[in-house]
């Protein structure tokens, strides 16, 4: 049985010299494989350091994570790009809109999304370019019905229909989801959120969901599923993530590893 963890931070502090057990630990429980995201210029390079030592066990994504666009540079952008041009990635992210947090200082919020707005159609012209998909996050403020986040970035995505977009730790709807099936050929993805109390509408999609449309991850070191809810996560804990769907869906785990590992192998286009 192989499970992939299709979004984790490798490159965060919290694992620094510790990841070789981390994939050693993983693998113990059946997850052999991690798609770990870069998301700021502090820690691409430890991205593609860790892609390199360990190619067996992660692929790199590379992106500029929306609520540092701020402090980023278009020549950042520039040299992001770069690197993704001369070592492989396994996708372009994890990249997005979030207007969950406030403007920091200094900037309205009209300003502030429309910087967010730049660096994603940006993103996804170096997607477009290099022939490769894109991992978005999006974050609206709780209690706002209309989603202006979800629905500014879906715009932006139908501007590059060569380009399939995952909508990665997906809490949404199930208009949203299909929508992003039908107009975009897009995929979802679901984390240990599934498994916390009072996270019933998203198990709701996630025993719903089209077998060939959603992934696993953990967003790891964020979001450790139950029973271990508070800790560090690892890409290891994707394995609960999949016992709770498989619970779910009323299928065997092995059933559920299988899809969500070739649905990887698709979007991500590794073997």
């Amino acid at each position: 049985m192989l499970i992939v963890d299709t979004h984790c931070h490798l490159a965060d502090p919290k694992y620094e010299g510790d990841v070789e057990r981390v994939c050693a630990e993983s693998a113990k429980l059946g997850v052999g494989h991690a798609v770990s995201q870069g998301t700021h210029p502090r820690d691409w390079e430890r991205n593609l350091q860790l892609a390199a030592q360990f190619p067996q066990h992660i692929s790199s994504c590379l992106a500029l994570h929306p609520l540092d666009c701020t402090e980023a540079e278009d020549a950042d952008f520039d040299r992001m790009a770069e690197l993704c041009r001369m070592h492989p990635q396994a996708a372009i992210g994890e990249t997005g809109l979030d207007y969950y947090w406030p403007a920091p200082e200094g900037w309205s919020e009209t300003d502030y999304h429309a910087r967010q707005h730049h660096f994603l159609e940006r993103h996804f012209a170096l997607a477009q370019e290099l022939g490769l998909n894109i991992s978005i996050h999006t974050r609206d403020k709780v209690g706002d019905t209309a989603y202006p986040c979800f629905n500014d970035a879906f715009a932006i995505a139908r501007n590059f229909p060569s380009v399939r977009p995952v909508f990665h730790c997906f809490i949404g709807t199930r208009q949203q989801a299909e929508s992003i099936f039908a107009e975009l050929d897009g995929m979802v993805s679901f984390t240990g959120i599934l498994t916390f109390k009072k996270t019933q509408a998203v198990q709701d999609i996630a025993t719903w969901c089209p077998a060939d449309r959603f992934m696993l991850e953990t967003d790891s070191p964020y979001l450790s599923p139950e029973p271990f809810r508070g800790q560090i996560n690892f890409p290891g804990r994707t394995r609960y993530v999949a016992e709770k769907i498989a619970a779910l869906r009323g299928l065997p785990l092995e059933e559920i590893a299988a899809q969500t590992t070739s649905n990887a192998r698709a979007f991500f286009r590794f073997s």
